[in-house]
């Protein structure tokens, strides 16, 4: 006789699926002292860039003959700047083994998201009834600074827009996960897109600038700006090309 007993669960814990947000490093080289100053070169300015944001380590872009990686020294790097590595995915048997011997955990099924997206296309389709459905959290708005910003300042809109309605003066940083808009004269640097977003673009009244990136690609001062976009109305925004993404400039008609 079959007996069927009634579920229940403990009274302490429950188990439960949950995602977790990854930040994730794509290693183009095991040059450890390369990336050491390749990311001060990005991050050293911007110490709180990252919040102890989990990372997982792909090594799918380098070949099959790289030399041996020091997971230990590149965990040690990566802590300093408040990342938490985690896992790694995508490299050979041997990489593999070294860093699951210093304690990260392979992710296999670990997808990387890429930073410039195709638009979906859009099929007609018959509308039907729906429920309404509870209200969700509203995405958080734009970042706004009413105040000019001197030489030392320094803003990060995490996670959203940015608009600054004074001037960015020489020395002066504006960084933002998404746009950047500046409504006056733009003479500091400017960040876009910092944490990889390709389709951010950078705003300005009148560009003047020390530097400009979006998605990590960049221009400084040292590269004269397209000719009929010094010092006016100006959007910035990266293109992919045949040699790779660039940073295009359009002078705003108004």
């Amino acid at each position: 006789m079959t007996v069927a007993l009634p579920a229940s669960s403990p009274a302490t814990f429950e188990i439960k699926s949950a995602n977790l947000p990854l930040v994730a490093l794509l290693l183009k080289s095991p040059d450890l002292d390369a990336l050491a100053r390749d990311l001060a070169l990005r991050f050293g300015d911007i110490p709180d860039f990252f919040d102890n944001d989990p990372l997982v380590v792909d090594l799918s872009a380098l070949s099959a003959d790289e030399h041996a990686i020091d997971f230990t020294a590149l965990i040690n790097l990566l802590c300093s700047y408040r990342v938490a590595p985690i896992a790694v995915r995508g490299g050979t048997l041997a990489q593999m083994d070294a860093a699951l011997a210093v304690g990260l955990l392979p992710a296999p099924d670990a997808r990387i998201t890429a930073a410039r997206t195709q638009q979906p296309e859009i099929t007609p389709v018959q509308a039907q009834p729906v429920e309404a459905a509870p209200l969700a959290t509203p995405p958080l708005g734009a970042l706004v600074i009413d105040k000019p910003l001197r030489s030392g300042q320094q803003v990060y809109a995490r996670g959203r827009d940015l608009v600054v309605l004074a001037m960015v003066n020489a020395g002066a940083e504006v960084i933002a996960d998404g746009h950047i808009h500046v409504y006056a004269p733009l003479r500091g640097k400017a960040m876009a897109g910092a944490r990889g977003n390709a389709e951010a673009r950078i705003f300005a009244l009148s560009l003047e600038p020390e530097l400009l990136s979006i998605a990590g690609i960049y221009r400084t001062s040292e590269t004269a700006l397209p000719d009929g976009v010094w010092g006016k109305p100006t959007q910035v925004r990266l293109v992919a090309g045949p040699d790779g993404d660039k940073l295009e400039m359009h002078p705003i008609k108004t």
